[in-house]
Formats: C-alpha cells, sequence, structure tokens
C-alpha cells in the first residue's frame, strides 16, 4: 500500500514538473507534450495516470485571477487532452474521457471559480479536437447538456465559454436545439461580450440573417463590428436581399463609432466590392437598387470617392453617352453637319456619374481655398491639385449646355422608366457654366419647358384621369420640383430672375384656371408651379401683386371640387402666409376652415399651415388678423378636458389658434379610419407641433403658461398611447423633445410636476371613467401608465443645461450645451419634493373605501413616492411630506409591501429633518402649497408617526404542541430592519401567521440539516466563496460577478 502511495507521490511530482515548465513559456509546449505523453505511457495504467493528473491540476480550480502564467497552463492542459499520440491511440482516447468527466464534475460546482475552470478547459478541448478522436457518444451528449445548461449561468463569463464550446457544434443537423436556443437567449442577454460571441458562432442561414444584421443596431460597439464581420466572411453579397444590403451598408457607413465603421466599408470594398463586383463600382450599385435607396447609392459612393477606391480610366466619361455621327463625309468636324445620337444611362451609371461629379467639385474648391490660404510653394502644390481636378471634371462633363441638354431630353422622353437618371442629370446643371447670355438663353428655354411640363396622369376603367405622382410637387415628385428649382436658380441666378421667371409660367398657367377651362390636372400643375415660387422665394419683391395670385388662384383652389386640388392649394396658402408680413385674414379663415371641416388628407396639410403660420408671425399675430382679443379658454379654465367642441365649429367663430388647433386632437380620433399615411396624420402633426410650442414656450408669451401642463400631459399620452405606435415620425420627434425639454429652464420642470398627476389620472382604468376592458387590456394599460410615471420622473432628475455656457468650435458654431454641475438644488416646484407632495395628496383625497381601480391606482402611487429623494436643504417640503405620509400609510395599510417601502421613506426623512421638534406654522404650509397650486387642508399639528402593519389573528383554538424556540427563526427575518419587522404583541391564547411561519421554518432547517451533502474532491467549496479573490483580481472578478 506505502510503494503504491509513493508511486502515485512520484507520478504527481512528475506530472507537476512538466505544467511547472510548461507555464513559463508557449516555445516549450511542443517538448513537454511529448514528455508528458511519455510518461502517461510509462504509467501503469491510465486510470492511474488520469488519477494524478486530476490532483496535480486541483490548484488551478482555485485561482480566478486570468494570468499569463495560468493561461499557458490551461492551453497546455487543454492541448494534452486534445491530441492523441499515433504511438497509442487508445491510451489517449481513453485519458481524454476519464479527464472530460473530472471536468463535468468542475462545470456542475457551486463554486463559480471551479465552474469557470472547468468549462474554460472543455471549451480549449473541445475547439482543439481532431475530427478522428473516439468519445462514447453518452459523453458527448453529456458535454453539450451541460454546456447548453452553463449558457444561462449567472455568470457572464462562464456563458461566455460555454457559447464557445457549443460553436463547434451549431452547424450539425442533429444539434439543431443548440441553434435554437442561441436564437432564443441572444434577445435577452445583457452582458455585450457574451452577445459577441454569440453572434460570432451563428452560422450562415436564413434564419441567423436578419438576428445578425439585427446585430447591427446593437449598443455595443464590439458587437456591431462582431455582426459586420460575421456577415463579411460567411454570407456572400448574392446570398442577401436588397433590402438586407442596403440595411447594412446605411448602418454600418454612418455608425457613430470609427471601428464600427471602419469594419463596414472593409466589409463593402474587400468583400463585395472586389470578389463580388470585380472592383466595379457600378456593379455593386447594382445590387442596391438605387432607384429606392438612392441615399445608401450616395453614401456608397462617397466612401468608395473618400477612400480613392474610385479609378477614373481616360476614355470614361459622359460624353461617350452623346454619339455624333456626320451627315456629309467631306465635311468631318463641321458641328453644323453633325447630328447627336444619344446613348440612355442605367440608373446606376447616372448616380455614380453624379456623385463622381460633385466630388471632383468639391475637391477643386476645396483646395482652391487652402491654395488662397498659404503661400510659396504649398499654394502651388494646392492650386496645382485644383487645377486638376478641375480639367477631370471638364473631360467627364459634356463639352457644351446645348450636349447637356440633348442629353437630359432624351431621357426625359425615354419615359418612367428613366426617370431617375433624368433627375441625376438635372442636378449635374449646377456644374456647368451659364454666364455667357446665348448659353444662359438656351438654357432658360430648357427650363421653361421644365415647367410647363404636364403632369402625368393615367386613365381608369371609368375613364377618370388619375394623377400620377404624391399630386403636391412639380412632376409628381419632391426630388424632381427640388431638382428642376436648382437648375432654374444656376441659370437665373441674377437678383430677383428666378421669382420673375417663375412667376411668368405661373401667370401663363393660371389663365385657363381663372377662365374655368382647366381641369383638375391643369390645376394640381399651376398650383405645383405656384408651390415651387412660394417654397423659393424670399419675399413678396414681384412685378405682379401678391394679392391677386391670392385671390384668383390660391383661394379659388382651395374651395375647388376635387380634393387633390384643394390639398395642394391648402400648401401653397401655408407657404403665402409665411412670406406676408402679417397674415391677412382671408387666409387664416380658409385655413382654419380646411383644418375644421376638410376631409383627413386636407385637415392635415392645413394643421401643418396653421402651426408653420403660427410659429413664425406667433400665435397672437394670427387671432388679431381675425380680431379676436379675447383670452385663450385654455387660460381661463386651467386643466379643461375638452377646451372646444370641434363638430360645433366652422373654424371662423371666435376661437383662438392654440384652442382650435387643441381640439383636432378629439377630432383626430373620430376620423382615424380615414388615415392613409400614418406619418401624415392629422394626430402626428399635432404631436410635433404642440412640442415645438413647448419647447420654445418663451419665444410664445402669448400661450398661456396654465396651459403647458395640459398640452405636456397630452404629449405625454400620445407618446404611451398604443394607437400612435406606428406613427414612427411622431415617435421620433417625442422622443428628442422629451430628451432636451426637462433640462432647458425649471418652468419646464414645473410644467413637468404639474402634469404629473393628470398623465396618471388619463392613463389610468376605471379613473375619472376612463374604459377599461378585459383583465389583459387593463393590466397592459396599468403598465403603460407606470412607464410613463417612470418616464417623468427620469425627466425630473435630468439635470439644468448651463445658459451661455456652450462652447464655440473653430467655426463658431455652439457646441452641445454643457450640465449644470453645482451643489444648487431646483426649488420644491421644479423638483422631486413637489412631485412628492403631489402625490401624497393625490392618494389622500381617495376615501377610505376604495374601488378595485382606486385601489390599484393608490397602491401604484405609493409605489412611485417611496422611491422619491428629498433634499437636506428642502426642511419645509421634509416636515409636510413626514406629516402627510403617517396618513398615506393609513390608506395602504393591507398593502405589506407597500407600506414597508413606506415606512423606509418615512426613516429617511426623519433623518433629514433637523428640528423634528419644531412644526410648520400655516402660513408656512400655505405658502409652500401655494407654490405649488394645491389646495389641500393639513393638520400641522398632527402625528408624525408612521402606524405600524397589523398582524391579522385566527380564531382557531389553541393546540397543545411544543412552543418554537425563539432563536429558530429564518436568516431573512434575522436580517431584516428593524423598521419592518411586526412589533404587534403574540397572543398567548391564539396561534398567529408569525408563530405558523416560525414553526414551518424550524422544521425546515431540521430537515435541511439532516441531509448530509457530500462535496465532490477538489471542488470543496469554503464557507466564504470569494476567499479565493484579492483585490489584484478586479478585473477578472468583475466578469464573475454574479
Amino acid at each position: 500500500m506505502k510503494e503504491q502511495e509513493m508511486a502515485d507521490t512520484q507520478l504527481i511530482r512528475k506530472i507537476a514538473k512538466i505544467v511547472d515548465e510548461a507555464k513559463a513559456s508557449n516555445a516549450s509546449h511542443l517538448r513537454k507534450l511529448k514528455e508528458l505523453s511519455a510518461v502517461r505511457s510509462k504509467s501503469p495504467s491510465v486510470h492511474q495516470f488520469s488519477v494524478a493528473f486530476t490532483k496535480t491540476l486541483t490548484p488551478l480550480f482555485h485561482i480566478l485571477k486570468r494570468t499569463a502564467t495560468m493561461e499557458r497552463v490551461v492551453r497546455f492542459v487543454s492541448a494534452f487532452s486534445s491530441a492523441r499520440d499515433p504511438n497509442d491511440t487508445s491510451a489517449s482516447d481513453e485519458f481524454l474521457e476519464e479527464f472530460l468527466k473530472f471536468l463535468l464534475v468542475g462545470a456542475t460546482a457551486a463554486n463559480k471559480t471551479a465552474r469557470f475552470r472547468a468549462c474554460q478547459i472543455i471549451s480549449e478541448i473541445i475547439l482543439r479536437l481532431p475530427d478522428d478522436s473516439e468519445v462514447s457518444d453518452e459523453l458527448w451528449d453529456e458535454v453539450i447538456e451541460l454546456m447548453k445548461f452553463r449558457v444561462v449561468d449567472k455568470v457572464p463569463l462562464i456563458r461566455t465559454l460555454a457559447v464557445r464550446a457549443l460553436s463547434r457544434f451549431v452547424n450539425d443537423s442533429e444539434n439543431s436545439d443548440i441553434l435554437d436556443l442561441f436564437l432564443e437567449v441572444l434577445p435577452l442577454e445583457q452582458n455585450s461580450e457574451v452577445r459577441k460571441t454569440i453572434v460570432l458562432s451563428l452560422p450562415p442561414s436564413n434564419a441567423t440573417s436578419q438576428v445578425i444584421i439585427d446585430c447591427t443596431m446593437d449598443v455595443s460597439e464590439s458587437v456591431r463590428k462582431a455582426a459586420y464581420c460575421v456577415i463579411a466572411n460567411k454570407f456572400p453579397l448574392q446570398s442577401l436581399s436588397i433590402k438586407h444590403r442596403t440595411a447594412i451598408l446605411q448602418r454600418g457607413l454612418a455608425d457613430r463609432s470609427l471601428a464600427v465603421s471602419k469594419e463596414c466599408l472593409k466589409l463593402m470594398t474587400d468583400q463585395w466590392l472586389v470578389k463580388c463586383c470585380n472592383g466595379d463600382p457600378v456593379q455593386l450599385l447594382k445590387y442596391l437598387d438605387v432607384e429606392t435607396y438612392e441615399s445608401v447609392g450616395e453614401s456608397v459612393m462617397e466612401s468608395l470617392l473618400k477612400a480613392d477606391l474610385v479609378k477614373l480610366h481616360k476614355v470614361e466619361s459622359i460624353q461617350q453617352y452623346i454619339l455624333r455621327t456626320s451627315a456629309n463625309e467631306g465635311s468631318e468636324g463641321d458641328s453644323a453637319d453633325c447630328s447627336v445620337s444619344i446613348r440612355l444611362m442605367e440608373p446606376e451609371v447616372s448616380l455614380y456619374w453624379r456623385m463622381v461629379c460633385k466630388h471632383l467639385q468639391m475637391e477643386a474648391q476645396g483646395k482652391g481655398s487652402d491654395a488662397a490660404a498659404t503661400m510659396g510653394t504649398e499654394a502651388a502644390i494646392y492650386a496645382a491639385e485644383a487645377s486638376d481636378n478641375n480639367d477631370l471634371l471638364d473631360r467627364i462633363l459634356p463639352e457644351t449646355v446645348s450636349d447637356y441638354i440633348d442629353l437630359v431630353k432624351a431621357h426625359i422622353d425615354a419615359g418612367v422608366n428613366y426617370h431617375f437618371a433624368s433627375r441625376q442629370l438635372l442636378l449635374l446643371g449646377e456644374m456647368l457654366d451659364f454666364s455667357d447670355a446665348t448659353i444662359r438663353k438656351i438654357a432658360s428655354s430648357f427650363v421653361q419647358d421644365l415647367l410647363h411640363r404636364p403632369l402625368e396622369h393615367e386613365v381608369d376603367d371609368e375613364g377618370n384621369k388619375v394623377a400620377i405622382g404624391d399630386g403636391i410637387n412639380l412632376g409628381g415628385d419632391r426630388d424632381w420640383a427640388i431638382a428642376v428649382a436648382r437648375l432654374a436658380k444656376k441659370v437665373h441666378s441674377a437678383a430677383g430672375e428666378f421669382e420673375e421667371v417663375i412667376l411668368g409660367v405661373v401667370q401663363e398657367l393660371a389663365r385657363p384656371c381663372r377662365e374655368r377651362t382647366a381641369d383638375f390636372i391643369n390645376w394640381m400643375h399651376c398650383l405645383a408651379v405656384t408651390g415651387l415660387l412660394l417654397e423659393n422665394a424670399k419675399s413678396f419683391r414681384w412685378a405682379v401683386e401678391p394679392t391677386e395670385l391670392l385671390q384668383s388662384l390660391l383661394l379659388p383652389g382651395a374651395k375647388h371640387v376635387h380634393l387633390d386640388v384643394q390639398r395642394v392649394s391648402v400648401r401653397c396658402l401655408g407657404l403665402f402666409g409665411l412670406l406676408e408680413n402679417k397674415p391677412s385674414e382671408e387666409l387664416i379663415k380658409q385655413l382654419r376652415i380646411s383644418y375644421v371641416k376638410g376631409p383627413s388628407p386636407i385637415s392635415t396639410v392645413a394643421c401643418k399651415a396653421l402651426f408653420d403660420i403660427g410659429m413664425w408671425h406667433g400665435p397672437q399675430e394670427v387671432d388679431r388678423a381675425l380680431g379676436l382679443n379675447l383670452l385663450s379658454q385654455l387660460e381661463v379654465d386651467a386643466m379643461p378636458s375638452d377646451p372646444v367642441n370641434f363638430s360645433e365649429t366652422d373654424g371662423a367663430s371666435n376661437i383662438q389658434l392654440v384652442d382650435l388647433l387643441y381640439a383636432g386632437f378629439t377630432k383626430n380620433n373620430r376620423a382615424r379610419a380615414l388615415e392613409n399615411d400614418e406619418n401624415e396624420s392629422v394626430q402626428a402633426v399635432l404631436g410635433e407641433g404642440f412640442a415645438k410650442f413647448l419647447l420654445l414656450s418663451e419665444k410664445y408669451p402669448s400661450i398661456p403658461a396654465s396651459s403647458h401642463p395640459l398640452l405636456l400631459s397630452k404629449l405625454i399620452g400620445l407618446y404611451f398611447s398604443n394607437e400612435s405606435k406606428d406613427l414612427q415620425r411622431l415617435k421620433q420627434c417625442l422622443s428628442v423633445f422629451f430628451e432636451h425639454y426637462a433640462s432647458l429652464s425649471e418652468n419646464h420642470k414645473k410644467c413637468l410636476s404639474k402634469a404629473f398627476i393628470p398623465v396618471m389620472r388619463s392613463m389610468w382604468p376605471g379613473i375619472d371613467d376612463n374604459p377599461g376592458g378585459s383583465s389583459y387590456m387593463v393590466s397592459n394599460m396599468r403598465k403603460r401608465a407606470i412607464q410613463a410615471s417612470r418616464f417623468m420622473l427620469q425627466m425630473m432628475q435630468t439635470p439644468l443645461y448651463a445658459r451661455g455656457t456652450e462652447a464655440e468650435d473653430d467655426n463658431g458654431c455652439n457646441g452641445s450645451p454643457e450640465i449644470i454641475d453645482g451643489p444648487s438644488q431646483p426649488s420644491v416646484e421644479c423638483g422631486e419634493e413637489g412631485v412628492a407632495i403631489r402625490i401624497a395628496t393625490e392618494v389622500l383625497r381617495f376615501p377610505a373605501k376604495k374601488t378595485p381601480a382606486e385601489r390599484s391606482y393608490v397602491a401604484a402611487l405609493c409605489r412611485i413616492l417611496a422611491s422619491l429623494h428629498f433634499h437636506l436643504s428642502e426642511q419645509g417640503p421634509v416636515k409636510i411630506m413626514r406629516r402627510l405620509l403617517s396618513r398615506v400609510c393609513e390608506s395602504v395599510l393591507s398593502e405589506k409591501d407597500i407600506l414597508k417601502e413606506l415606512k423606509l421613506m418615512a426613516e429617511r426623512l426623519e433623518g433629514l429633518d433637523r428640528n423634528p421638534d419644531q412644526d410648520l406654522s400655516e402660513d408656512e404650509v400655505k405658502y409652500i402649497f401655494g407654490k405649488l397650486e394645491l389646495e389641500f387642508n393639513l393638520d400641522v399639528d398632527g402625528s408624525t408617526a408612521v402606524p405600524q402593519t397589523p398582524a391579522p389573528c385566527s380564531a382557531r383554538p389553541n393546540r397543545s404542541r411544543r412552543r418554537v424556540r425563539r432563536e429558530e427563526v429564518s436568516s431573512d427575518e434575522e436580517n431584516s430592519p428593524p423598521c419592518v419587522k411586526s412589533v404587534v404583541p403574540s397572543n398567548g391564547g391564539t396561534l398567529g401567521p408569525r408563530s405558523q411561519r416560525a414553526s414551518k421554518t424550524a422544521a425546515m432547517t431540521k430537515i435541511t440539516r439532516s441531509k448530509a451533502v457530500r462535496i465532490e474532491e477538489g471542488f470543496h467549496e469554503d464557507d466564504d466563496e470569494d476567499s479565493e479573490v484579492t483585490a489584484e483580481d478586479s478585473d477578472e472578478s468583475d466578469e464573475l460577478t454574479e
């Protein structure tokens, strides 16, 4: 027996010596692997070697710190376990199985250090193991099942190692449940490193492509970068849909992280451009459908041009699409005898050349500016570079303006299939020179043709004309209208010339409208050109009186029988009102009538126009145009639920602008079924408009301050409303609004404090006659209300921006506002103290006997109340809150958990009260309530003591049983704070719930102690599980935090 022990000890020493030498350097691993393999072959049995080997490695499972030495040991052990000895393969396989069994025990240990080391070695072995290794299927199944269980371990690093171990089996069809597990835990995983490992482990398939692409929007930079790396290595360009390709590039090239944008650029250039498109940018654009995703195509070309990856050949230019053929062979070179034929461009080619020319022009201008700002050799170099870019631009663009016009006309005449290419070519006109009078005359004639070109339409089965496009802009497309306007401004660049030319076209097109010979297509065309004029004009310095345009065209158009004509005319009325010095009465009346009486599309445009004019001129000026000098009903009634009855007004009555617009919320609820475009609904326009009014409230003093909480309550309710979940533009607008609103001024915080209770009452089902529904609907409504309350508290807690401290950059632009960082605290009506007092008074307004809806509402308010904090400087609110809190606790005595939280709050307030024996006077209390605009009778002489939790007594008779000793209580009760423990005296004649609980605890304790738990050898866990972690292990302990 002693000889056996001595042999085992000697074997352990040999193994330990080899491991100690291997941990010094990776260079010695190959030699030490051979030595250790020789020791195994000389051992009496593989089992004996395995036992000695595991005993040698046992200390490794108690070391948490991931030092370089320990990592070398792990790599060495993993390499030895996974390597097969060619001279004795059976011994290698037998040792691997026994060692894996040992590691499986460690992976199930309660000690997180042991689990971590076991999972680390298992993952290394699995990734290193050759394919010809022979391991029993039962053991592999056990390893896989255990690693699947460790994927949801409470320690993030162990989860990462488990995912890494399973990554080798995720492609196996027999283990499809591993992929399902990865897809299930990925959206729920909180740790970024675990998410990154899962993304890197996902195989390419239809099931994983969308998941990986969604990870390009992950909050973690490392996860986003990993997603682009996986897409580059596992997904060829052709395997992705156009939507996926454009989403990948749109997010990646615009990513805020430079590392992520570089990874996306690497994906686009190295994989897609070089390997899939042979380095041809036009071919890459064809994979992106630039007609639908033009902005993505522009971003791609900008990135390629900045990276100097677009190589221009001498024979390539736009001129190659303009073919000249000589009519007389003997007069070659005479342009008069040459005919021009045009080769049409594909959409991708037209976008390519526009971006190339734009880049060359910007580079030439930039280098020219640099040359002007410097001197000497450096200036000469910059000037030469600018000259080269200009020469290259001249070589690419058409030789003459006539050639350019012929090129554009050919594409326009080719039909709708070349509409995109035509617009790209129109934008090239800004880079041409129109300084010559003859050239400018030719170009002006072309601009006239563009403006006179009628709207495209088609005829339906019943013979009715149907306009093609949006029905508002020139050509039925806003982008087309912008391109025409930019070309017209370039050709007619003199002061007032652009307005004069467009106005002349409007007069020609308006003549049949005034003579009542025009159909609705002619009306829409005339109004589209008028809108182009009004949108680009800066004033009414015209040869024609603006009133004539209003009376003869815009107002009749707003009363036209065709709805499309009304819509475009109302838009022009809004643009016209922005150019007026003071809004005219007839214009405002017509917009109000269209807003009130018009169908949803027209009402939406009129609502936009009223908001724009109101913000530009001010709501008071708009009201003065109608002779309204009355006080706003929102000001007379501080919080009206419905200030204006929308169905009883014709838009021209004595109702002020803000009141009329606010009434649109009720009108929109009845017109929801008529909405076609959710992003252009009246509700979305109202929300965006009132958000602008509130954000810039200091610039609109005519809007009563008493109406701000009402408007803010409406916006918060709209933001969390289930009906507005599809209004993406509104959601984005309000999210930006809420982000900055509370931080701009204390008045905004005061408004938010006043709006807190109205928002909660308006959103809680069963309060203020709010409709309920099924239990599922009621539950969702309550969740939304609680979410809104937390959102409002978060805004209350955001610090204020400092005024006048914005940093200016080199260009003189203001940067982001700084945050006030100082000891100053907001006043009671602007801080959490005011919200707490409002909540407390709201709770106390309910009677003692409450309905179920009222009980749930009061309970939710009390939970919010317990989370609020008071400042030491606010002694008045602290004393008031102490008295209110004692009465609040009396209203929730049945809610034990809430009562515990309120008691903790009472203790905090007691600690903040500097003079607990000194009470506030009635005048001081009235002053604080007056600042909060609350009416509440507070008993200043009342008690501040918080009532205790009553323990209901059981009516059952005594039983002759042994009483539980006092010390046999659960650890939860022993460690509970004294304010939570019940102080109700025990009754010797009855057995209450507390005694029953203690008896049950004592019995469970005895049962637990009677079971002896045998801990596996080598993985015994000490009483203090983290005793091995030293101060030097801070980085690793953070990763293993449970």
